[in-house]
């Protein structure tokens, strides 16, 4: 995912958000696997990315 023209990523800088992402883990069956991959892929961003967004969305529709 590109940040910009021009623009570089600088180590423990962070880019998108006002803080820095961690490494977290978590299980999933293949078939989510999969699910999560092909759609990251259709928004040309990564996993990752694609359930940090999905994760915000919940938060701003203030879900318990």
């Amino acid at each position: 995912m590109s940040i910009g023209k021009g623009q570089k990523r600088v180590k423990n800088t962070p880019v998108f958000y006002d803080e820095m992402k961690k490494r977290r883990g978590i299980n999933l069956t293949d078939t989510a696997w999969e699910i999560l991959a092909r759609q990251a892929k259709i928004e040309n961003i990564s996993v990752s990315e694609l359930i940090e967004r999905y994760a915000r969305r919940l938060n701003q529709s203030n879900c318990p």
